[in-house]
């Protein structure tokens, strides 16, 4: 029940229209440097994207996380995610997800700016922090 409500609202929110925010670093589909020079650690990734309260990835990912029950099939399955992509274009992806397609309903997690119907707790504030991102991005890169 309630992973169907955060779908719910997922979408809901991916049908909003979101104001182009200029995204630091980008060339191309990618942002090729690290957010603030952080070098991620996969390990603290791993713990990222399985975390049920802090990434909420396998929400709609699925990923070789075989501890982790119950996860989506709405996004692309994360296995295989360091052949597909770059870690500037992981970055990007991580960064604002919707910069590549609008209609996605990826959060930006480190976006603040330019967002829909935030609460107020939560303006002006990222998902994850810079060192955070780069953990992720360390991670997915290790899945060839």
């Amino acid at each position: 029940m309630q992973g169907q409500v955060l779908l719910a609202l997922a979408l809901a929110l991916a049908t909003m229209p979101v104001r182009a925010v200029e995204v630091i670093g980008l060339v191309g589909d990618e942002i090729p440097l690290p957010l603030e020079g952080r070098v991620g650690d996969a390990a603290r990734g791993r713990a990222i994207v399985a975390s049920r309260q802090q990434g909420l990835c396998l929400l709609c990912h699925s990923g070789p996380i075989p501890e982790e029950r119950f996860q989506g099939t709405l996004a692309p399955d994360l296995a295989g995610a360091g052949t597909r992509w770059s870690a500037g274009q992981l970055r990007l992806r991580l960064v604002d997800g919707q910069r590549l397609n609008p209609q996605s309903i990826m959060p930006a997690y480190y976006r603040s700016e330019g967002l829909q119907q935030v609460g107020a707790a939560w303006r002006g504030k990222t998902i994850l922090d810079a060192q955070q991102i780069e953990d992720v991005v360390a991670w997915l890169e290790t899945l060839k």
